[in-house]
């Protein structure tokens, strides 16, 4: 062999992933009414298929979901996962169990040495192959993705020293030693799994991950500044969606080119509307005449009627604006109409098939 021959890769170890989607999304309702909150069109697809994409990028092929509520639409919707190249199973939790009890509940279908666990409602630019190679490098027992944030007041943030291993984990303050927060995303050796107590709710937080730290065994962070966004409230579901939308979060599940906006099959936009900023129009939208949709995800079937506004909101399946409406900030439920010349604004939020009438809602006094 030459000098300069490369020696051929070693094959990567095997590892597995566990996906926690059991939560009821309260905060996203009325939308969550329908569906669960992993399972709600993002960018065109459910939410979850984005990262089901990264983690098969990463050459895992094997996928636990932890389900609960509305768990059958999961199965329904991806099947064996055989079409994203992956093997899926799933797991219903039938009472809370927490974060760590959810993990631990899957445990009994996993094999591989090393587990990701990822929290279902995140959206998150995070190397995941670098993140398992830290683990795998530091010989971690679990390995934390550790995100800066501009204000951690808001979170419990989790130091580390200059190993980068994990010294404690702390309550939200309002003065943080430091700005790394817990961003929801795990590698845990599958020992560590098999030891979380079972039958009862268990927190990794506040349970699992102190225990760990005060018996001695090493748990690693990974910091990094990657693209980091809870969606679990309509601003943040909005602003994520635009986000893949416009090529600002990464995801190999997107059914077109980052741009502007992404108008999927059947939809019809009037050649005078403006729709921009990451917008997503569903399948057999109609957008009328001087119409101005921005950064907005519309879901399928959904009618917006000449000269209406649409700003940062999210619209149900076959929800309908009337002409001249104005709406910013707001969700519209399944199949509920908004009158012409209605003012939504900040927040507001129509339930599934709620009609208003005509001016039957506004803000401003003309």
């Amino acid at each position: 062999m030459s000098a300069d021959a490369q020696t051929p890769a070693e094959p990567r170890p095997k590892a597995e992933a566990v996906v926690l989607v059991g939560g009821r999304g309260v905060r996203l309702r009325p939308l969550t009414l329908s569906a669960p909150k992993p399972m709600l069109p993002t960018a065109g697809v459910p939410f979850l298929r984005h990262l089901l994409s990264r983690i098969r990028a990463i050459g895992i092929e094997h996928v636990v979901l932890g389900t609960s509520y509305k768990a059958e639409v999961f199965e329904e919707h991806f099947g064996d996962g055989s079409d994203l190249g992956l093997h899926i199973e799933y797991v219903v939790e039938s009472e809370p169990l927490d974060t760590a009890g959810a993990i631990r509940n899957v445990a009994d279908r996993l094999t591989a040495d090393d587990v990701l666990v990822f929290n279902g409602d995140i959206l998150s630019g995070v190397d995941l192959a670098e993140l398992l190679d830290t683990h795998r490098d530091t010989a971690a027992d679990v390995t934390l993705h550790l995100v800066k944030v501009d204000d951690p007041r808001r979170f419990g943030c989790v130091p580390t020293n200059a190993d980068g291993r994990v010294t404690d984990f702390l309550e939200k303050t309002e003065n943080p030693p430091v700005d790394q927060i817990n961003a929801g995303c795990y590698v845990f050796r599958r020992e560590v799994i098999e030891a979380i107590p079972t039958g009862r709710p268990v927190s990794v937080e506040r349970e699992t991950f102190p225990e760990l730290l005060a018996s001695g065994a090493r748990v690693q962070g990974y910091v990094d500044a990657s693209y980091w966004l809870d969606m679990g409230t309509p601003a943040a579901f909005v602003r994520g969606s635009a986000d893949l939308v416009l090529g600002n979060a990464p995801s190999d599940a997107l059914l077109g080119p980052t741009g502007q906006a992404l108008v999927l099959a059947g939809a019809k936009v009037a050649e005078d509307a403006v729709v921009e900023a990451g917008s997503t129009v569903g399948e057999n939208c109609e957008i009328g005449s001087h119409a101005h949709v921005s950064a907005s995800v519309l879901f399928e079937d959904v009618t917006v009627e000449d000269g209406a506004v649409v700003e940062r909101c999210v619209l149900g399946a076959g929800a309908r604006v009337g002409a001249g409406a104005v709406l910013r900030d707001v969700v519209i439920g399944d199949g509920a109409t908004v009158g012409a010349d209605c003012e939504l604004l900040a927040g507001i939020r129509v339930w599934p098939g709620v009609e208003l009438p005509p001016n039957g809602v506004r803000f401003s006094a003309d």
